[in-house]
């Protein structure tokens, strides 16, 4: 009877640390997570029943905090009610790990793995609605939002990747956590979409279920994460989902002077989105980004 009523008390803490309508950090087990990936939330102060979930990732040099800010997603949770969670990078640069085989595993026991029990965490105790897990982020943010959409399809419904590179480009013959590939970064790493595609699949062996729809933008003046690896993302996706990569179903002109091309119909399942004349620090378009997710 104590023990029991030890427990609900611990519970009902740990939940009144997390303040409404304020980015809060969760500090409590919510899981495995041997990387010490830092956990960040966002509920706002009128939550939606079954709230979709939204997992944002910051960029190098970046922090949950700033990403908070940045991003200018506060305003969207409140309006339609769903939580976000923003991961922090525990590495110095603040980087998150796109390298080792753990983190480019389902379950192996990386950076993903952390932020998997996050949702995992966050769909307990909020009843949040399972069929609505997002994800998206920029550079770093951006490449673990690609990694995560292969290393969990079973989670996440739809992706959005602002200037990222192919999932496991960043893979370390060494086996390296966090460790960076200039080869990748300049555009250098290129293979056939069935190539692609399959490095997706081993991140998580024997799955046939669904895959998220992926979104992916990328400017053609981007000198750190180079050009080049907009079209090896859109190889990878389209390996995936059994398109051609060289034949979009549609295009069209998109935000800020982006062009749209789109596969899949009825359903949309991947769209590009590149813009010749923009550089790395992309424009997050979160009003469009509630479309991608069904959440408008």
């Amino acid at each position: 009877m104590y023990l029991i009523q030890a427990l609900l008390i611990t519970a009902q803490v740990a939940l009144a640390a997390i303040t409404p309508g304020s980015l809060s950090q969760v500090t409590e087990n919510f899981g495995s997570n041997p990387r010490k990936v830092g956990f960040y939330i966002y509920v706002p102060t009128k939550l939606s029943e079954n709230p979709p979930i939204v997992v944002a990732s910051h960029h190098c040099q970046g922090t949950a905090p700033g990403y908070f800010k940045s991003s200018n997603y506060k305003p969207l949770a409140d309006k339609h009610g769903f939580i976000i969670i923003y991961p922090n990078s525990p590495y110095s640069g603040t980087c998150f790990d796109m390298s080792s085989k753990a983190t480019l595993t389902h379950d192996g026991g990386g950076d993903t793995t952390g932020i998997a029990n996050m949702v995992r965490w966050t769909l307990e105790k909020y009843k949040a609605n399972p069929k609505k897990v997002f994800a998206f982020g920029t550079s770093s943010g951006a490449m673990m939002t690609n990694v995560l959409a292969a290393t969990y399809p079973d989670l996440f419904a739809a992706a959005i990747v602002y200037a990222g590179v192919p999932a496991g480009c960043f893979m370390s013959s060494a086996n390296a956590i966090n460790a960076w590939n200039s080869t990748c970064a300049n555009g250098q790493s290129s293979a056939s979409s069935e190539k692609w595609a399959s490095v997706v699949k081993n991140m998580y062996p024997g799955y046939t279920g669904p895959r998220p729809r992926m979104q992916i933008y990328h400017g053609g003046a981007d000198t750190t994460l180079k050009p080049n690896n907009y079209k090896e993302t859109i190889k990878q996706w389209a390996g995936v989902f059994g398109f051609d990569a060289e034949k979009p179903a549609s295009k069209a002109a998109g935000p800020s002077g982006f062009t749209s091309s789109r596969w899949g119909s009825p359903v949309v399942q991947l769209e590009g989105n590149f813009n010749p004349s923009v550089g790395h620090n992309l424009q997050v378009f979160g009003s469009r980004d509630m479309e991608w997710f069904g959440i408008a």
